[in-house]
C-alpha cells in the first residue's frame, strides 16, 4: 500500500511539473508574439516616415528647380534686355547728329538735283530778242546746263554759207555725233566746241543740243551778218 501511494505521488508530481512547462512554453509563445507585433507596429510608422521624407525631399527639390529655372529665365531675361539697351545705345553713338544747317543744306543739295534734272529749256537771245529752246537729253546738254548754272554763256556768231550762224565755246562738251539732217530752229555741237545754230538746213555729223519752240521772228533775228547770242536757263 504504502509503495503505490508513493507511486501515485510521484505521478501526480510529474503531471504538475509537465502542466508547468506546457504553461512556461505557451506563454514564452505569446511574449514572442506580442513583441513581434510589437516590432511591426513600430517598424510601419518608420517605413511612412521615410515614405514623408522622400516626399518633402522630392517637394525641396522641385521647388530648387523651380527656382532655378526661373533665376536663370530672369538672368537671360536681363541679359536680353541689357544686350538691346546696348545696341540701341550703340546706334545712338554712330548716328551724328545733324545740325540745322547741315539739313538745310542736304535739302538744297538735293533740290538743285531735282532742278538740274527737271531743266528741259533754255533762253537763246539774240540782240534784244528772246526765244525759248526745247533740250535734248545727252551728256553735252547736261555739260551746257552746268555751264549755264554758273553764268549765262554768251557766243560771237558768224554767219556761215547762208543757213547757219556759228561760234567757238572755248570749252569742249562730249559729243554723241551722228548723221543729221538740221531745219531752222536745230541747235547743234560741231566738232565738240563749237555751237552751231540754223535758220536754213545743212546735213553733217552733229551732236544735237535743242531746237528753238517758235521760229516766228527767228531768222529775221539773225540776220545776214555776225550775231551776238546768249544762253541761259530760264
Amino acid at each position: 500500500m504504502k509503495k503505490c501511494c508513493i507511486l501515485l505521488c510521484l505521478m501526480a508530481v510529474v503531471l504538475s511539473l509537465a502542466a508547468c512547462r506546457k504553461n512556461d512554453t505557451q506563454a514564452r509563445a505569446s511574449v514572442s508574439e506580442a513583441e513581434s507585433s510589437v516590432a511591426k507596429s513600430t517598424s510601419q510608422p518608420d517605413a511612412t516616415e521615410r515614405l514623408e521624407t522622400v516626399d518633402v525631399s522630392s517637394a525641396d527639390m522641385d521647388s530648387t528647380e523651380t527656382v532655378s529655372e526661373t533665376m536663370t529665365e530672369s538672368a537671360g531675361s536681363d541679359e536680353a534686355e541689357g544686350m538691346t539697351e546696348s545696341a540701341v545705345m550703340s546706334e545712338t553713338e554712330i548716328m551724328p547728329e545733324t545740325e540745322p544747317g547741315e539739313t538745310a543744306g542736304t535739302e538744297t543739295d538735293i533740290q538743285n538735283n531735282t532742278e538740274e534734272n527737271e531743266v528741259t529749256n533754255m533762253n537763246v537771245q539774240v540782240g534784244d530778242v528772246v526765244f525759248s529752246a526745247t533740250l535734248e537729253e545727252n551728256e553735252a546738254v547736261s555739260a551746257l546746263v552746268e555751264m549755264m548754272r554758273e553764268s549765262p554763256v554768251v557766243i560771237q556768231m558768224s554767219d556761215y554759207s547762208g543757213f547757219e550762224k556759228v561760234g567757238p565755246l572755248g570749252t569742249s562738251l562730249p559729243t554723241s555725233n551722228s548723221q543729221t539732217t538740221t531745219q531752222a530752229g536745230d541747235i547743234v555741237l560741231y566738232n565738240g566746241n563749237q555751237i552751231v545754230i540754223f535758220y536754213g538746213s545743212n546735213s553733217w555729223s552733229y551732236t544735237r543740243l535743242g531746237h528753238i519752240d517758235n521760229l516766228t521772228g527767228w531768222e529775221e533775228a539773225l540776220g545776214s551778218g555776225d550775231v551776238t547770242v546768249t544762253f541761259s536757263l530760264e
